[in-house]
């Protein structure tokens, strides 16, 4: 079973469905809403659990509901929560993510105790740190946090993975650390400075941010996943033709399936394909979407695919 290590955040989220989000001084008519345990750590954590490793978040939530819903949520999915603390000065993390009639989304985060992970945290977590196979790391989290997560991880042979997310500024001595490097178009915007509006600018982007990090990959939604590994090829994965219901959480959902299958053993070409339609399968599906998403489910997702593909 391989052992994953999350180092990150942990929101509640309060999801609205509306037909658009409003506009400066605008109210909308929305038709629903829901609680959902969530953040970038807490969603990889998930998936990750879901698709069969064994799971160590560590992160922090306040001492109120939304931090005792969200450890029981991680719990519930079979994720280990013995260095999730409990903060003393500060609430936990929420977020307002808005989902429009196609699945897309735009959200507003509180960080709370999440930007209260630190130093102390990795210290008290350094065993777990040292046994895992590979550590995911995100940006909901103090950037200072991460480098020094991303340090001790390197320092003891461990696989990291860096979701830079959301769009931010990039310590420059970060990517020394960084063996996998995951960003959406949006972020691979920023950290390369060019334009993603077509695929030869993926490619682009991928081949410059491949000089700085071992392995690129730069999910593209829909389109696919471009990637450029340690021996500078550059590679479209396309993606999957599928009705969107609900994208939040799938680009977690594509990094928690990742970290799995490469800490299994996996090519990293065979991992990437086993992310895409994890990623494909959460976008099907409203609502607590982990349960939707085995390893079975995967499996036949894909061999249907490559059917369909056959068959054309």
């Amino acid at each position: 079973m391989p052992r994953i290590a999350i180092l990150g955040s942990l929101h509640m989220d309060i999801l609205v469905n509306a037909p658009a989000r409003p506009r400066k001084g605008e109210t909308l008519s929305g038709t629903a809403w829901a609680l959902r345990a969530g953040g970038k750590g807490g969603n990889q954590a998930v998936q990750a659990a879901q698709q069969g490793a064994e799971v160590h978040m560590i992160g922090r939530v306040g001492k109120d509901d939304f931090g005792s819903r969200l450890i029981a949520a991680l719990q519930n999915a079979g994720v280990n929560t013995d260095y999730v603390y409990l903060d003393e000065t500060a609430g936990s993390g929420m977020s307002v993510a808005i989902i429009d009639p196609k699945g897309d989304y735009g959200a507003i985060i509180i960080s709370g105790a999440n930007l209260n992970i630190g130093t102390t945290d990795i210290e008290a977590a350094a065993r777990i740190l040292s046994q895992a196979d590979s550590l995911i790391l995100q940006y909901e989290v103090p950037l200072q946090t991460v480098e020094q997560a991303a340090h001790f991880a390197a320092e003891h042979g461990i696989r990291v993975i860096l979701n830079a997310a959301p769009a931010y500024p990039t310590p420059p001595g970060l990517f020394q650390y960084i063996d996998v490097l995951v960003v959406n178009e949006i972020e691979a915007e920023m950290l390369s400075g060019q334009p993603i509006a077509t695929l030869e600018h993926a490619r682009s982007a991928a081949q410059q941010l491949g000089k700085l990090v071992p392995t690129v990959l730069i999910t593209l939604g829909g389109k696919g996943v471009y990637l450029c590994d340690q021996t500078a090829r550059l590679q479209h994965v396309p993606g999957h033709a599928v009705k969107v219901v609900d994208m939040h959480g799938a680009g977690d959902a594509f990094i928690g399936a990742l970290a799995v299958r490469l800490s299994s053993g996996d090519s990293l070409l065979d991992a990437v394909r086993y992310a895409n339609a994890t990623g494909a399968l959460m976008v099907m599906h409203a609502g607590p979407q982990s349960e939707q998403v085995t390893p079975e489910r995967v499996r036949e997702f894909i061999a249907d695919s490559h059917e369909k593909s056959a068959g054309a």
